[in-house]
């Protein structure tokens, strides 16, 4: 089975142009709750298209600071029927498994990181060093990259998608239907293979809200490409943590809005 005929669903319905109405079978993306446990204990619950699962949730859990080294990692199991996954690891319980455990309860302080709302986001979003840069033309160009890698969202209109690039190619591409586990899975697959991300950019199809910035930020990506627009907040953010923000990049068009060394302009 292909991964699009796995993530859609054939629909009726009603097309209305103008005044004309017509009865046809479109493709809808497919959506299911994807549930964690770590080490036998239910974690958190997740609702994703059901493709690189096992990218995602270790994305997630590396994102949340639950692991941070491959050997803490003692096996991943997966019931893709049921929409289970059990992740064993070497520590039975972590002050960051704690921390997102009562996130929804507790707001965050860290001095210097007001813009903050959870403890685990300040802890462990750390300032992006990264001397990387790349050309305007580059930009451009994973841009239409990215275009042509989204079958899926040409077929549906209903995810989003997001790669990491270097060297003028797209070295791993993701699609979901929610923006952030689409950051999720990238960092998993680099997480995995050993993938050096401050030698990476993102190219991402959706909004750069505060939550994909704290991502990035998370996996030490120096620079960000998005389509689409900002938000204030997530600039806030970039400033702090060294991170460059492109927006609204099509064709040879972009936005700079935070770090723009990082872009050179040709």
């Amino acid at each position: 089975m292909s991964s699009l005929s796995a993530n859609t669903i054939e629909t009726q319905v009603i097309k209305i142009t103008g005044t004309d109405k017509e009865a046809v079978k479109e493709l809808v993306v497919i959506e299911k709750a994807l549930t964690v446990f770590i080490n036998g204990k239910e974690f958190a619950t997740m609702v994703c298209t059901p493709t690189q699962e096992k990218e995602l949730v270790i994305g997630f859990l590396c994102s949340e600071g639950i692991i941070n080294d491959p050997n803490q990692i003692k096996k991943i199991t997966q019931d893709k029927r049921e929409g289970l996954v059990w992740v064993e690891t070497t520590e039975e319980r972590t002050l960051s498994e704690d921390l997102f455990l009562k996130r929804y309860l507790t707001s965050c302080c860290g001095k210097g990181k007001s813009t903050f709302y959870f403890a685990n986001d300040a802890r462990l979003a750390q300032k992006v060093e990264s001397q990387h840069t790349i050309t305007s033309q580059e930009v451009s160009h994973y841009i239409n990259l990215l275009e042509d890698n989204s079958e899926l969202f040409h077929l549906t209109g209903g995810v989003h998608g997001g790669a990491l690039a270097s060297g003028g190619s797209l070295d791993y591409s993701a699609m979901d239907i929610g923006r952030h586990n689409v950051l999720d899975k990238l960092y998993g697959h680099a997480f995995l293979n050993g993938t050096d991300i401050s030698q990476k950019v993102i190219v991402f199809s959706g909004r750069i809200s505060s939550e994909i910035l704290i991502k990035a930020a998370k996996m030490g990506c120096p620079i960000l490409i998005g389509v689409s627009a900002p938000t204030d907040l997530a600039l806030e953010l970039a400033e702090e943590l060294g991170i460059t923000v492109l927006g609204f990049a099509r064709e040879n068009r972009m936005n700079i809005y935070t770090h723009p060394e990082r872009i050179i302009v040709c």
